[in-house]
């Protein structure tokens, strides 16, 4: 057997026992690594504080929504089709889905105001309840804020902007 044999055979081993050691199965002991594992800040990927203030609810909800589906955790947010449920809290996905949606959760807190954290912020809370409370807090008012924001784009002026750019901006936010 010549020396690119045994290089090929040696190689097919190992990949062979790497298949083999992600085939999908979790073991009951250990948790596989999961992508959402690896966001240190979250603001570099949504760089938007949610404000009560300032009606950004919209493209922050979305920001956030990419980089679930992103980190394939988008699950946490959106409730799935197959409305499977972990219910023994003592497996090892059980444990995992719940480091997942602490991470989330995170995700969510890092991002809001202080406001919006003392308003949101209750024990033993999920990724869903939290992004249905803001939901609710932004939509409810929805035709109230329509009207107001109808009056700001209609009283925009170019004369209160420094530029033409930034005036445009404005109007997409309003817009938005």
């Amino acid at each position: 057997m010549s020396e690119s044999d045994r290089s090929d055979c040696s190689n097919n081993d190992k990949s062979t026992k790497s298949s083999s050691r992600n085939s999908g199965k979790m073991s009951p002991s250990k948790i596989e690594f999961h992508l959402a594992l690896v966001v240190s800040n979250i603001k570099n990927h949504i760089p938007i504080v949610l404000e009560i203030e300032k009606d950004q609810y919209g493209i922050w909800a979305e920001l956030l929504r990419i980089h679930a589906r992103s980190h394939r955790v988008l699950h946490h947010i959106v409730p799935s089709k197959d409305k499977s449920t972990l219910e023994d809290t003592s497996s090892a996905e059980y444990e995992q889905w719940t480091s997942l949606d602490s991470i989330v959760l995170q995700w969510i807190y890092s991002t809001i105001s202080n406001d919006m954290l003392t308003t949101t912020l209750e024990p033993d809370t999920t990724v869903m309840e939290v992004w249905n409370r803001l939901a609710d807090i932004f939509q409810d008012n929805q035709n109230a804020r329509v009207v107001t924001l109808e009056q700001e784009f209609s009283n925009t002026r170019m004369e209160d902007f420094p530029n033409v750019s930034a005036y445009c901006q404005r109007l997409k936010i309003l817009s938005d």
